[in-house]
């Protein structure tokens, strides 16, 4: 499908490479001529003729391989745009279950090294392949029809260059697959790397870190060894054959001019045959070699573009309501914010079941807190909601409607998620705060930063609003990156709101200041807060406290101490009181 875009100018370059491989194949011909009209009878007659056709033909050879170049490369670089926007339009797709299993590193090395490899392979192996074979066609033809017998001595050499060819590309093409798999992990590696620097350093992990890396490299090292060894064996093969070619003609053809068989100009075109028939052999089998990298590389790309999303609009939410690209907005119904889980039960990939027969209802503005031990489905719940996830079986519904009934770019614009890790984007402060919202204005964007407390903060900082963040948010404190997500979130104006672990991050006198700014926003708007600070949910509606995907118990802050039941156990705990 990708390579169809462009094969307009493939075919293009394939005609331009026919002429040259054609054009190539006079030359030597040429050559025969001018021995036998002009060398060997020592005469000049005609021979301005034949000089002008020569450099008609050199002139004509110099204009074609100058546009092939031009456009081999402009096909080159088409192709890799095309497969990196497609590659990309593809994950923009993919539900979040296949990053969460899915190395960066791995998804990288398919977007920029293998990429490259294919673009550069199918740009200049098809120039090398058309070229040869029409050039070894070409020359076939001519020395057949010079020299029938010759020519079949010449081209004995093929049968036995064929079976090498295909010993060495089936083995090539094995290790090949090895060194791009262990690219793949040194990828991931250098990311793992790059990323968990300030774990490493605090565990002294620096020398163990290289150890593996070293051992992972040095596997790389060895595969790419082997596999540059069983090229380089087969290219002196190739040679070997091709040179014994060319002695066979030099051999026979003598024998023939002895004779009075052949004359002097038939030989010397003859063995330039010879050695253009195997200069074409060499470049393919160059080229096939390539191919078996790119071949690997291509496998993976397409392993890639064959991932299927698991969450995905059935064709009836889809032609009403549009995709996550191609949104139909105006059809999108409005959002009052009421949640409903019915009798859902829930497992991830792999793992032990979360949520069984679970019900939960969630009115319309109501702010509920989700409390509980680590592994009760606190995340899990939000997740569901979000639709990055859906339940084995039960349903979630949002305003009393099935939620796979709506596409998941509606529910994703309705619902705001602020992470306990924000992550935030290349670009200045006002750019991470309107990036859910591109056409927001300066000022809404200062409103929204006012609402959480950060626009003092903002202000302080080195360019304000037009201060860089960095790669990652890397130029800011961790405060502050929760800050500018929360401004993100609430500038967005979604009608459900998702706070995990929100504020965790934030110190109590900011934390505050979040709580006192959001209460009246939050006013009309469904909200759900994860927390394990019991500070932070206080003034919800209703506390849910989870064990083991259940509600164990529900209430408001006030009425769970009174309970004296597992909230006040953790309460008492939180805060050291008997």
């Amino acid at each position: 499908m990708i390579v169809r875009e462009h094969w307009r100018m493939m075919a293009g370059l394939a005609l331009i490479m026919l002429l040259v491989g054609a054009l190539d194949a006079i030359f030597p011909l040429l050559n025969g001529i001018a021995v036998d009209r002009f060398l060997v009878p020592g005469t000049t007659d005609g021979l301005g003729g034949f000089v002008v056709v020569y450099a008609l033909a050199s002139a004509a050879i110099a204009f074609l391989v100058w546009y092939l170049i031009i456009l081999a490369g402009r096909i080159e670089m088409d192709l890799m745009h095309t497969f990196r926007r497609v590659a990309f339009e593809h994950l923009q797709n993919l539900s979040l279950s296949y990053f969460d299993r899915t190395p960066v590193g791995w998804i990288m090395a398919r977007l920029t090294s293998d990429v490259q490899r294919l673009g550069e392979t199918i740009a200049w192996g098809l120039v090398d392949i058309v070229w040869g074979a029409t050039m070894m066609l070409a020359v076939a033809i001519a020395m057949l029809i010079i020299n029938a017998r010759l020519a079949l001595l010449v081209l004995l050499v093929v049968p036995p260059l064929s079976l090498a060819s295909f010993w060495f590309q089936h083995r090539i093409l094995g290790a090949h697959r090895v060194v791009r798999r262990l690219n793949s992990e040194i990828s991931a590696g250098f990311n793992e790397g790059i990323h968990g620097t300030a774990t490493s350093k605090v565990l002294v992990r620096e020398r163990e870190n290289l150890e593996e890396f070293s051992h992972l490299t040095g596997r790389m090292r060895t595969a790419a060894v082997r596999t540059a060894l069983l090229s380089s064996l087969y290219m002196p093969v190739v040679l070997l054959l091709g040179s014994a070619g060319t002695a066979i003609a030099l051999v026979a053809g003598g024998v023939q001019i002895d004779r009075g068989v052949a004359t002097l100009g038939t030989v010397v075109a003859f063995i330039s045959y010879t050695i253009l028939f195997f200069e074409p052999v060499r470049e393919v089998a160059r080229v096939l070699t390539e191919l078996q990298s790119a071949r690997s590389a291509a496998e993976r790309i397409l392993s890639l573009l064959s991932v299927q999303p698991q969450i995905t609009d059935n064709p009836k939410v889809t032609a009403r309501y549009g995709t996550v690209l191609e949104p139909r907005r105006e059809e999108w119904p409005t959002c009052n914010g009421e949640v409903e889980f019915e009798n859902v039960t829930f497992a991830y990939s792999g793992g032990d079941t979360v949520l069984e027969n679970f019900d939960l209802r969630i009115s319309p503005g109501e702010v509920i807190a989700l409390v509980g031990e680590t592994g009760s489905g606190k995340t899990t719940i939000v997740n569901l909601i979000s639709r990055f996830y859906e339940p084995d079986t039960g349903r979630i519904l949002v305003d009393g409607t099935d939620l796979r009934h709506r596409s998941l770019s509606w529910i994703h614009t309705q619902t705001g998620y602020v992470l306990q890790s924000p992550e935030l984007f290349r670009g200045t402060v006002r750019d991470n705060i309107r990036y859910g919202k591109p056409e927001a204005t300066d000022e809404e964007v200062r409103q929204a930063a006012e609402l959480v407390a950060a626009h003092e903060i903002i202000e302080r900082l080195p360019g304000g609003y037009d201060h860089p963040v960095g790669e990652g948010g890397a130029g800011l404190s961790t405060g502050e990156k929760q800050l500018l997500a929360f401004a993100r979130t609430l500038l967005s104006d979604p009608r459900i709101f998702i706070l995990d672990e929100a504020t965790s991050s934030i110190d109590t006198e900011t934390e505050q200041r979040i709580r006192e700014a959001t209460r009246t926003m939050l006013k009309g708007r469904t909200s759900i807060v994860v927390a394990h600070r019991f500070s932070t949910i206080r003034d919800a509606d209703r506390i849910i406290v989870l064990e083991q995907g259940r509600i164990l118990e529900a209430g408001t802050h006030t009425e769970l101490l009174k309970a004296n039941g597992a909230y006040a156990a953790l309460y008492r705990e939180q805060f050291n009181v008997a």
